[in-house]
């Protein structure tokens, strides 16, 4: 996990509309990005729906929401209208945003280690510092926990 203080890696990542994003393009807003496994599992869809019930509250404080997994686009896209999700879902299918956050770490599923997505959230701020970071957070208590983090 990278630490609180430092400048956030930028990235360039398509979103499931096919718009691409870059942290610039978000500098003066405060920016919470938000790393998860899979689309359309149980506790990636507790998260994102989530983080889209406070989507009004992130706005009003002026922040931006934005996801990331490893999923393609097309997954993103049927995630989202699946669920309504009014932020960016970004497509890092090359993992370069996600190993360049060091949330690409290995991990026990069922026994076996393998590598995937630690579930991580990063605050960043307006000029693009890394202000809270947030790692193997709870899927369904992360967006409540971002929005009290904003006060």
């Amino acid at each position: 996990m990278l630490a609180v203080g430092t400048k956030a890696p930028d990235f360039k990542l398509p979103d499931q509309n096919g718009i691409i994003h870059t942290l610039e393009d978000y500098r003066g807003q405060k920016v919470i990005l938000y790393f998860y496994p899979r689309d359309n599992t149980p506790g990636c869809t507790a998260q994102a729906c989530g983080f889209a019930d406070l989507h009004p509250q992130f706005g009003e404080k002026g922040a931006v929401v934005l996801g990331v997994s490893k999923d393609s686009e097309a997954s993103h896209k049927k995630f989202e209208e699946k669920y309504q999700l009014p932020f960016p879902l970004l497509a890092d299918t090359e993992l370069n945003c996600i190993k360049a956050y060091d949330v690409w770490q290995e991990k026990n599923m069922y026994g076996k280690k393998v590598m995937g997505i630690v579930r991580t959230t990063y605050l960043i701020d307006e000029t693009g510092i890394i202000i809270k970071a947030f790692d193997k957070v709870k899927a369904a208590d992360n967006p409540a926990q971002m929005l009290r983090e904003l006060n």
